[in-house]
């Protein structure tokens, strides 16, 4: 399962984590939707690629260590070889300028089948989509005016830390 879902996902992690969800929470029922959440969260706090983090999560929840040994390698061998074959091929390539488009053509496609998988994940998680504008003129701070993604990320503990203490503290009280 692992195997299939790193050879035929592109985009990223990130693309794979709605299909990794779709197999163990809906199809093969080996997680509860709040358990594979809280998976996925520490996955995200955790160094390394979150699809790889998640797959290891799940492969020890169901069998161990083979679970996440095999789970592992599942998710890593497909890129591992699609990237060995095209480093042989591409270095023949690398210069022709119809390569050189089709490169830069796949990349909005990339861009959607991250951000779709994104939101879907956002509405399982509870999260409200009235705030998309937030990481849209995130975006487009990094992007239009040069910010450092560095200063967004202080910013946002900043802001998040400070609501939370100040906003959410005192609707408990």
């Amino acid at each position: 399962m692992f195997f299939k879902i790193g050879a035929f996902t592109f985009g990223g992690g990130y693309a794979m984590i709605p299909l990794i969800r779709n197999e163990v929470v809906k199809k093969k029922l080996w997680l509860d939707d709040d358990e594979f959440m809280d998976m996925l969260a520490i996955a995200q706090s955790m160094p390394g690629p979150i699809s790889l983090n998640t797959a290891l999560f799940v492969g020890n929840k169901r069998l161990g260590f083979k679970g996440s040994l095999f789970s592992g390698a599942g998710i890593i061998l497909p890129s591992f070889i699609v990237i060995l074959l095209i480093a042989v091929v591409f270095t023949r390539f690398k210069e022709n300028p119809v390569i050189e488009r089709i490169f830069k053509g796949i990349r909005p496609a990339v861009v959607a089948l991250i951000a779709a998988p994104l939101l879907g994940l956002g509405k399982s998680a509870g999260v409200n989509l009235k705030n998309i504008w937030i990481p849209l003129v995130v975006a487009l701070s990094v992007w239009l005016l040069n910010i450092s993604p560095v200063y967004v990320i202080l910013a946002a503990i900043l802001l998040g830390t400070s609501h939370y203490l100040f906003v959410k503290q005192k609707t408990k009280k």
